[in-house]
């Protein structure tokens, strides 16, 4: 995993940046992980390399598959379906949500004010395993996730792609 830029953010941007770094190095079968906001907008990726290719994707309507964006649509899609299957059945705030597929997991979990991680497993990751280390993470994440760090994480992302589509 290629490390995104942390310079010049704040301290719980830099903290938030190395939750999930921490997430994807200790949990073995992540392959990759978003935070995603409320309105569906990528926060936070485990590969900052593919952010670029996912901005020229937005501009040329296709997706480069498995990328952040992929990812983060999958995550936003989930959430919002689950959300008003709880309001229909009146069962209150969705906590989590696992997906189990042949090749590999998805998992979506609730951080803050419809704020929300997903994690991209192998078929090889243990979903306990990775639920459990979710909820760290939700748990340590969630009360910093105010609207001004997701500016500020939105911001990032935006030139983080276009320093890297420079560098091109």
């Amino acid at each position: 995993m290629t490390a995104p830029s942390t310079f010049g953010l704040s301290s719980e941007a830099r903290n938030l940046h190395w939750l999930l770094t921490n997430l994807v190095e200790e949990v073995p079968g992540i392959e990759s992980v978003a935070v995603v906001s409320s309105d569906g907008l990528l926060l936070l990726s485990s590969d900052p390399g593919r952010n670029d290719e996912a901005r020229h994707a937005r501009e040329s309507r296709t997706g480069p598959r498995g990328s952040a964006a992929d990812l983060a649509t999958i995550v936003s899609g989930i959430g919002s379906l689950t959300l008003g299957a709880a309001k229909l059945m009146d069962s209150g705030a969705v906590k989590h949500t696992m997906v189990a597929m042949d090749e590999g997991s998805l998992f979506v979990m609730s951080i803050s004010d419809g704020s929300l991680l997903g994690v991209h497993g192998s078929a090889e990751c243990d979903m306990s395993v990775v639920a459990y280390h979710m909820a760290l993470f939700v748990g340590r994440a969630g009360h910093v996730l105010t609207p001004e760090l997701r500016s500020e994480l939105r911001k990032s992302l935006e030139t983080d792609g276009s320093t890297q589509g420079a560098a091109r």
